[in-house]
């Protein structure tokens, strides 16, 4: 730290009877009054140098009256010091104390104009000339500001000490002037490096040095000194992004790992927990976002929409968040999307509309078409580029349209693993699950195991469901879609509609069929009519990690009573019109079609409805 010493007297004040004064052999004649401290000094060493004290003498008798400075900036302490000045007695100045003696001297108009060589002058060489200049006394300055606002920003001390900064932090970290202003100092440092637990804010070598240093600052501060680093443009944005989220984790409240945002109820946020000060600084948080994708993760995002969630912050904010998460939305996790509700108007347990918005994002910028860049006359008048050129380029358009057909795959993988944790919650409407499972398109689903599993959870969890509820959510399965083990799982489930355990029998028997176990030709025409009428159903990558057939209750109904079930299931008109527009269903006037294609199937690839029929008879013949 820098430290300035001005004067060469011994300290001669003292206290008596709650009354500060000064030794000296002359009588004192000025009584001031500074807040709740009076002070007993002589006027001609004040009043040399202090021109608002002149002006005061004149305008009235201070020998019977004090002089009231109640809105002396710095109080007591900064008035002291400036009268030790006057007095040549040493006083000490570093960057703890300057911003109030500056304020304080401009109080008492010691300028130049009073007399040469005046405390103003000295203040503002050593201000400039060396707290300035070092990294952390320029920071100390800066936050010393926030207890006179108006004095720092009338006198610029506020936007030099910004610009002192922002300019260290676009500079190279190894020609920074460090002047460690805290007790800490260069052999402490040292040997914590030595004995390796040096943190990153004490590493002047790294990329992102000043982030934690700058967390310590107030947000309207940080804000400034943030938009002045970005306005340089030479620090990375993913840098920027980094600082954003230390200063996120200092001061928002939830995001630590001890009293994560998910633990926190709404009675307690309620509570004095929530002020309009975390509302502000979420929202300047989310206002110096960087612009380019990437640059801050998804997970951090996902954060700052719970901590929206809790602070009630702007509908604006939430819905630029859902925008930006939408931007890189295949990187986030199930965890990251199970964002607490905490809405009154319902009693879901998570906020799935938020979601649903960001899903929406995510296909709206992945539907948008690239945009070429503009060409510059130079490059019109340019030869034409060679044949192997443009070749290289078609390879680089083709690459940059798998990731993004890569990118809606795991998006849909992570949605139907999304509403496996969902499904559970007793109190998630129908219409939320079929609205969040449709905004996925059909080709980013390969399989349909996932959204199967999700589909079985939410039937398990909401047993007091219509059939026609039923056949609705069901309706998002495409059967050709299900894996060996999805089918067996399904064609045992008691909760589904009896018309897609049917179309589940039916596929997989075409499947063994076509796979191998026969040859395509064997297929009856009937059975080859209908497999030709589904082949245009949709998609969904899905996988199950803990099905088993072998932990599964066999089946109660018997496999001969589907006959009898599907004659009347026929004559249920209801029935006939929910299924009539199922995506990957069969309608209902196929099924007895159906069952006799399946009948009519050669011997070997019956295997599956052989098991199943075995099955039930053994638990039948039980029973």
């Amino acid at each position: 730290m820098k430290f300035m010493k001005l004067g060469n007297r011994p300290d001669t004040f003292y206290t008596a009877e709650a009354v500060r004064s000064v030794s000296s052999e002359v009588t004192s004649d000025l009584v001031i009054q500074v807040r709740t401290s009076r002070y007993l000094l002589h006027k001609f060493p004040l009043l040399s140098k202090c021109g608002r004290l002149q002006k005061f003498c004149i305008d009235q008798d201070t020998t019977q009256d004090p002089i009231e400075l109640p809105d002396f900036p710095g109080g007591a302490e900064a008035f002291e010091l400036c009268a030790k000045f006057c007095y040549g007695i040493i006083i000490t100045l570093s960057a703890l104390n300057i911003v109030a003696v500056r304020c304080g001297a401009e109080y008492l108009e010691m300028t130049e104009s009073i007399e040469k060589g005046n405390l103003i002058y000295k203040l503002d060489v050593f201000l400039n000339s060396c707290v300035l200049r070092g990294w952390k006394d320029s920071i100390i300055v800066l936050s010393r500001t926030k207890g006179f606002p108006h004095w720092c920003e009338s006198l610029k001390i506020t936007s030099r000490c910004i610009d002192s900064i922002a300019s260290r932090v676009l500079m190279n970290p190894l020609k920074i002037n460090w002047s460690f202003s805290h007790s800490k100092g260069r052999e402490d440092i040292h040997e914590r490096e030595i004995n390796g637990t040096e943190s990153r804010r004490h590493r002047p070598n790294s990329k992102g040095w000043w982030a934690e240093d700058l967390s310590e600052l107030s947000i309207d501060l940080y804000w400034r000194i943030m938009v002045a680093i970005k306005s340089g443009n030479k620090v990375p944005q993913e840098l920027i992004g980094e600082a954003l989220q230390v200063y996120a984790y200092r001061w928002l409240p939830g995001f630590s790992k001890e009293k994560p945002i998910s633990e926190k109820s709404p009675e307690t946020l309620n509570g004095g927990d929530i002020t309009s000060k975390h509302r502000l600084l979420l929202e300047t948080i989310v206002s110096l976002l960087p612009i380019e994708r990437g640059s801050i993760s998804c997970s951090f995002l996902l954060k700052l929409i719970k901590a929206a969630n809790i602070l009630s912050v702007s509908q604006s904010t939430k819905m630029e968040l859902a925008r930006r998460v939408g931007l890189q939305l295949e990187e986030a996790s199930v965890s990251d999307l199970l964002i607490p509700s905490l809405s009154h108007s319902n009693e879901m347990l998570y906020d799935v509309e938020m979601v649903q918005r960001i899903v929406e994002n995510f296909m709206l910028q992945a539907q948008s078409p690239p945009v070429s860049p503009p060409r510059t006359r130079r490059e019109f008048y340019e030869k034409r580029r060679s044949r192997s050129a443009e070749d290289l380029d078609f390879q680089e358009s083709r690459r940059a349209s798998s990731a993004s057909h890569g990118s809606k795959l795991r998006v849909a993988k992570l949605i139907d693993l999304y509403l496996q944790e969902i499904a559970r919650d007793i109190n998630l409407p129908l219409e939320k699950v079929i609205e969040l499972a449709e905004a996925v398109p059909d080709f980013a689903r390969p399989e349909h195991d996932d959204l199967y599993k999700a589909v079985d959870i939410y039937l398990k969890a909401h047993p007091n469901l219509s059939k026609s509820e039923r056949k609705r959510l069901c309706r998002l399965l495409d059967c050709k879609k299900l894996s060996m083990e999805a089918c067996m799982h399904a064609a045992q489930n008691e909760l589904l509609p009896l018309r897609l355990v049917v179309q589940v029998l039916f596929f997989e028997q075409v499947r063994a069929a076509t796979s191998g176990n026969g040859p395509a030709a064997e297929l009856p025409h009937n059975l080859k009519a209908l497999l030709s009428a589904h082949e245009e159903d949709g998609v969904c990558r899905a996988r199950e990690d803990s099905w088993s057939v072998g932990g599964l209750k066999p089946s109660k109904q018997k496999l001969t009573t589907l006959r009898m079930r599907l004659a009347e299931a026929d004559n249920d008109q209801e029935d006939e019109v929910a299924m009539h527009d199922g995506g990957g269903c069969v309608s209902g006037g196929r099924n007895s079609s159906m069952l006799k294609a399946i009948c009519s199937m050669p011997n070997r690839p019956k295997r599956m409805l052989s098991k199943l029929w075995s099955s039930n008879k053994s638990v039948s013949d039980k029973h």
